[in-house]
């Protein structure tokens, strides 16, 4: 079998930009969630698709945030897609989804941690994590963990990831350290550009790797001393920004595999589609509780 474990966040975010404004009968804006339902509910008539969970940030902010003042927040989010986070949960969890809302944690962690749980069972052939977060990579184990881009069709194994970065799953913490992550709010070290960061950790994984010799680095002397003497002077930056895009696999999961199992609607839906003003979703749905 396959698991599928979706980032309801990004999925969440984009509906919010893709999908036509929609009002709830108390007078919401609601067309993000809709068009999360319409997702889901395409993912969910593949026959393969058999076994799924969605995690959520139920607050954008997390424990990171407290590590590091820069880090992402909901200051500056639309507080239309911001409200309807309760919303879209409730309506995810009507459709019969397991649905893992973070608060302390992030939905990455969330999934991160399902796929340390779940790849070890046997008779989980593939886990598929649909996200195009690049936070997410770091999961992806040969073929039997990939990330896939709904949006664009694009499937990332192992080696597609070390096409797309230049490095292997396990270095991509270290690599967004040194490149930085605008999406989750950390400058990264200066001079550390992806090409020169790629070529560094390819040959040395991890940044506590990387020897003080510049001719060692696999670059011009004059860039790679450059290079070695920003790292030095912000070195625990450097450790700081690998812990932030690192991620936890400890969030308390209680979901067995077999809780996973998709089987159905809930009658809740109808309820739900009603609030929502979007109840032709239903002729949609092909299977119920």
């Amino acid at each position: 079998m396959k698991i599928y474990l979706v980032d309801g966040t990004y999925e969440l975010f984009r509906a919010h930009f893709g999908a036509p404004p929609k009002k709830s009968t108390s007078g919401q804006e609601v067309g993000a969630t809709v068009g999360l339902l319409r997702s889901m509910l395409l993912l969910l008539s593949d026959p393969e698709v058999t076994h799924v969970a969605v995690a959520f940030d139920h607050v954008i902010e997390s424990f990171r945030n407290k590590m590091y003042k820069g880090y992402k927040s909901s200051e500056g989010v639309d507080p239309i897609i911001l409200n309807q986070f309760p919303v879209a949960e409730a309506a995810i969890k009507a459709l019969g989804l397991v649905t893992w809302p973070q608060v302390k944690f992030e939905a990455d962690d969330a999934i991160a941690t399902a796929v340390a749980k779940y790849k070890k069972v046997k008779s989980v052939e593939q886990i598929v994590i649909c996200s195009v977060d690049k936070d997410l990579t770091q999961m992806v184990d040969g073929e039997r963990v990939i990330c896939w881009d709904r949006r664009r069709e694009i499937l990332l194994n192992e080696k597609g990831v070390t096409e797309k970065f230049g490095v292997a799953p396990e270095s991509i913490p270290d690599f967004l350290a040194l490149v930085g992550d605008s999406a989750d709010g950390y400058p990264g070290i200066q001079g550390w550009g992806e090409k020169s960061t790629a070529t560094v950790l390819a040959k040395y994984r991890h940044i506590e790797n990387i020897p003080n010799d510049p001719t060692k680095l696999g670059l011009s002397v004059g860039r790679a001393t450059t290079l070695l003497e920003n790292l030095q002077k912000n070195y625990e930056d450097a450790l700081l920004f690998r812990e932030l895009s690192t991620l936890r696999t400890d969030v308390p999961l209680k979901e067995t595999l077999a809780d996973l199992k998709w089987q159905g609607a809930t009658p809740r839906l109808k309820k739900v589609c009603k609030e929502l003003g979007s109840e032709s979703i239903l002729e949609r749905v092909k299977k119920w509780q």
